[in-house]
């Protein structure tokens, strides 16, 4: 089968088209820079140079593909030109569903994330979950009005499901300083892991591999028009980083830093970013993310597709392995 992979250079894009490639699928994967083309590798992927704001390059790489899974977008806390976010984000998002419609694909998975769904109070969010706090980061904003763009097109008579992934680490690129597996990188190599004061705000630690398995089940089995979280171990910080320590027999420091000292270090970014032009990893806006219960429930997708959680402790043991070997090595396992 053809399917068309949008960010397939990306951390989760890519991850997906060496599995979908792998189960025999012949994969259309659209990319922007040349670079990206090491990165995917294999008999049976077909490298597609193009962009998501380039109506004509779209319609070049989903032509005969009767599958889309939408998985690139502008991802950060940061940006110096916040309206970029709603340019590939919202635009990217109609772009890419106008030219489904035109093909005549048959179906199109939308990877959204659960910052949309905002922070859980007490016990963890679910798909039917009313956001009622303001989005705190033009990233989640713009991924809803994604949402919002996919589901509009429902309506026309495109059959689309859209996917939550939480917060994923896992074998895979490292492509920014903040995310998860970059954080478990640098608690591995140096020995110190900065979290939130007092540690005790759970998030949902997604395994990559799980996720992956999760939007091919909303591809094969997904109602359309539904929306399924993909999710994993709802875990505080110190207990995660605890048992990162444990496993890799590591001697780690894990210090909790206050919302002040976080704010004021975002702070210093920004400033450091207009003199040195170097950009932040977060602003002060975006740290009351880290202070707040992100936990998430993946029961639906659990019952309605078959979604599995990978234990805990062999997720982190599986990453640690994937972190801790040579550039070249990580290559061959990651590609194998």
């Amino acid at each position: 089968m053809k399917i068309l992979i949008t960010g397939a250079s990306g951390y989760v894009g890519n991850n997906l088209a060496h599995t979908l490639a792998k189960m025999g699928n012949e994969v259309h994967a659209l990319i922007r820079l040349d670079v990206a083309k090491e990165l995917l590798q294999h008999s049976n992927i077909r490298i597609m140079k193009g962009d998501i704001l380039d109506k004509e390059s779209l319609s070049a790489a989903m032509k005969g593909c009767r599958q889309v899974y939408h998985v690139a977008a502008k991802v950060g806390a940061w940006s110096s030109n916040p309206s970029d976010f709603y340019k590939v984000n919202v635009e990217g998002t109609l772009n890419v569903l106008e030219a489904a419609r035109q093909a005549g694909v048959e179906k199109l998975v939308y990877t959204s994330s659960c910052g949309v769904l905002g922070p859980s109070v007490n016990e963890p969010v679910n798909e039917k979950h009313i956001r009622v706090t303001r989005f705190g980061i033009d990233y989640d904003l713009s991924k809803k009005m994604g949402e919002d763009a996919v589901m509009q097109f429902d309506k026309k008579g495109m059959q689309a499901v859209i996917v939550y992934p939480s917060k994923i680490y896992g074998p895979g690129n490292i492509s920014h300083s903040i995310t998860a597996n970059a954080v478990i990188d640098k608690f591995l190599k140096k020995g110190i892991a900065f979290i939130p004061s007092p540690g005790t705000f759970k998030v949902c630690f997604a395994f990559m591999e799980n996720v992956i398995k999760g939007h091919i089940l909303a591809m094969q089995k997904g109602e359309n028009g539904e929306k399924y979280i993909l999710g994993g171990n709802n875990i505080s910080y110190l207990n995660f980083f605890q048992r990162i320590r444990t496993i890799a027999n590591s001697k780690g420091k894990i210090l909790p830093v206050s919302n002040k000292l976080i704010k004021t270090w975002a702070g210093l970014q920004l400033l450091n970013y207009r003199i040195t032009g170097h950009p932040p990893a977060f602003t002060p806006q975006s740290v009351n993310y880290i202070f707040s219960d992100y936990m998430f429930s993946s029961e639906k997708a659990i019952q309605e597709l078959g979604y599995s959680i990978t234990p805990l402790d062999e997720a982190i043991e599986k990453t640690i392995h994937f972190l801790q070997q040579p550039t070249t090595t990580k290559k061959k396992l990651f590609f194998k």
